[in-house]
């Protein structure tokens, strides 16, 4: 049963490296957010109002009063909407690296409650979020997956040190579990991001989308180096 609604959020961001802060950020203006990290090096930092990712300003950070900043499980338990921004780099075979993604679902997987609602943000391939990450929440948490807890799927879309391009003013892909979920995972963005969001008719589409973005990006930075060193 679907049972939060968009006013009775309370929403932990997982992960507060350069996409997870934002996020976090951004919620924290219009919900109660907490924002967890493992690394308590980051979490000092952070109640600091000291930012080394370079994306949030120490004015930012002081001005953000609904945000409680925490390496402590314990404090995930009181949430209802989990969303999941952690890095998933590739080993040195090129296979992905999904050691952060399987560890923060496995975090998230012994706090979840009937209802709840988790969001992967993560830049995965096609498949990886109901056959990698949904196993291990319903492990964790004894809960059945599209009965007792829901899942989403939004790719972050930020372009690490563009100031033009913030978070709020670039479009967003949102995907659910269930026609339902995909709804209140749309009406949750809408609630921070001015530009349209786009629903894709599932999870595996969304993070399809992820994957044709990063190469796109990722061959022209190459074929502009390639051209560097042609008229070089």
């Amino acid at each position: 049963v679907m049972k939060i609604d968009t006013n009775k959020l309370k929403i932990v961001v997982i992960g507060l490296g350069y996409v997870g802060l934002p996020l976090a950020i951004e919620f924290a203006k219009k919900r109660n957010v907490i924002g967890f990290d493992i690394q308590l090096k980051r979490v000092n930092e952070l109640k600091k109002y000291i930012d080394t990712t370079e994306e949030i300003t120490k004015k930012e950070l002081k001005a953000s009063k609904k945000i409680i900043f925490t390496n402590k499980k314990k404090d995930l338990k009181k949430a209802n909407c989990y969303i999941i921004a952690v890095p998933t780099p590739v080993d040195k075979n090129k296979n992905p690296d999904l050691r952060h993604l399987l560890s923060a679902s496995k975090i998230v997987g012994k706090v979840l409650s009937k209802g709840d609602v988790v969001i992967y943000e993560s830049t995965v391939y096609p498949g990886c979020t109901e056959e990698e990450c949904v196993p291990v929440l319903e492990k964790n948490s004894n809960l059945k997956f599209n009965e007792d807890f829901f899942c989403g799927y939004s790719p972050e879309r930020i372009n690490p040190g563009d100031k033009k391009s913030y978070l709020t003013n670039i479009p967003k892909v949102v995907s659910g579990s269930n026609k339902k979920i995909t709804n209140f995972i749309k009406k949750l963005y809408q609630l921070i991001i001015v530009k349209p969001i786009h629903v894709a008719p599932t999870i595996k589409i969304a993070e399809g989308a992820k994957i044709i973005e990063n190469t796109q990006r990722d061959l022209n930075i190459a074929l502009a180096n390639e051209f560097l060193m042609i008229f070089d």
